[in-house]
């Protein structure tokens, strides 16, 4: 398989694959629309889990060395 046919069968299934979400989302939109909160919740910790790649992550020592030391 060429590049140019998987390229070509990889748009031709995100292309029924969107047609297959708005059918489904337009008979169903009532039901979707009530998932809303908990698809806003579920973005949190995969927000956390995948921005963290841009910095190092927690316990870099990069991180560890702007820390203040705590008094008190």
């Amino acid at each position: 398989m060429t590049s140019r046919t998987k390229g070509f069968a990889l748009m031709t299934l995100v292309a029924l694959a969107s047609a297959a979400a708005f059918w489904l989302l337009r008979d169903h939109w009532g039901h979707a629309l009530g998932f809303a909160p908990y698809l806003l919740f579920l973005a949190c910790p995969l927000m956390h889990l995948f921005m963290h790649k841009g910095h190092g992550g927690h316990g870099s020592d990069d991180a560890q060395s702007r820390q203040q030391p705590r008094t008190g």
